[in-house]
């Protein structure tokens, strides 16, 4: 079995899944991935009846073109069992991951692995096809996150939840995502440089949280470029005026995608016989080597993750 774990995840949409009107609308946007949520922007007694709304709608609605993911509630709530049983037995060959929240300890998502085992063997789903994604929310989480993205081959994103680890930490601020008052560096850069470590370790997706003030369209994409500047793959959006924003800065540059196709074209043919087999060589004014040929793989891979065409050609050099 061959499942892609790095699906584009620039924009990552949480969509209630108690709101059919929500639901219905989110088809029609344009993020990379929709998480159909049952935790946090689901009621408690809105939460039985959700289950079989997110199943009907994944079942029958259109995503093209999206990850589909449902967010379940974590393990120390008594709903989490009968979340992950309804929803991929009622639509799990229409689902491609489910998000594990408040993740403390790699056994956490042993137990989710176990369950989705089960329940495909039962259903006569494909066992593994499934993935999980795990969102870190507090200090135990991220104390523990290279074991919880070793902790299963279903894993394929780690994700920093701002608002709840704030709180966990006793955050001195009332807005997620932006820097507390009275600290004049960047409050987030450990937490989110951790994250992006244990997935790179792991050949995993890091996903940047939510910015709540869903208007603030300036402030969101201060709080993305950050991100996307430490080389995390994508963030959420709470609302689909943040969706082009996150689209645009988790993917490169029409200028850097052919810049990085050049040199990837470039090495290929300096380093072939026909090129004279070198280690390293010109293009332009700029020195080629195999360390340049792996930072173009990144830019490349998210340009055609992204779709994007490249406007420059390579051309051989004359003799």
């Amino acid at each position: 079995m061959t499942v892609n774990r790095l699906r584009p995840r620039r924009s990552c949409l949480a969509v209630p899944g108690s709101n059919p009107r929500f639901l219905e609308k989110a088809q029609g946007l344009p993020a990379d991935q929709v998480f159909l949520d049952l935790e946090d922007a689901c009621a408690p007694l809105a939460k039985p009846e959700a289950r079989h709304t997110i199943v009907k709608f994944l079942n029958e609605g259109d995503w093209t073109g999206k990850t589909r993911v449902v967010r379940v509630n974590d393990w120390t709530t008594e709903w989490t069992y009968r979340d992950v049983v309804t929803v991929v037995e009622g639509a799990g060959q229409n689902l491609d991951c489910i998000m594990l929240p408040k993740v403390q300890t790699a056994q956490q998502v042993v137990a989710l692995d176990l369950l989705l085992t089960q329940i495909e063997k039962t259903m006569g789903f494909e066992v593994g096809k499934i993935g999980i994604e795990a969102q870190i929310e507090n200090a135990q989480g991220l104390n523990n996150v290279n074991e919880i993205a070793q902790a299963s081959p279903r894993v394929e994103t780690i994700i920093f939840g701002p608002a709840d680890f704030m709180a966990s930490i006793n955050m001195k601020s009332l807005v997620v995502g932006e820097q507390p008052p009275g600290y004049p560096a960047d409050a987030y850069h450990y937490i989110l440089m951790k994250i992006l470590m244990a997935a790179r370790a792991n050949n995993l997706q890091a996903i940047d949280g939510p910015y709540l003030q869903i208007r603030n369209i300036d402030g969101y994409r201060e709080v993305a470029r950050r991100a996307a500047a430490l080389g995390f793959d994508g963030k959420w959006v709470l609302h689909p005026g943040q969706v082009e924003a996150s689209n645009e800065i988790f993917s490169p540059s029409q200028e850097d995608y052919d810049h990085a196709e050049l040199i990837l074209d470039a090495y290929d043919y300096y380093t072939s016989e026909a090129g004279g087999k070198k280690g390293s060589a010109m293009l332009g004014d700029e020195m080629i080597d195999e360390a340049s040929r792996k930072m173009a793989l990144v830019i490349s891979g998210k340009g055609r993750a992204a779709g994007m065409q490249r406007t420059s050609k390579f051309e051989i050099p004359e003799a």
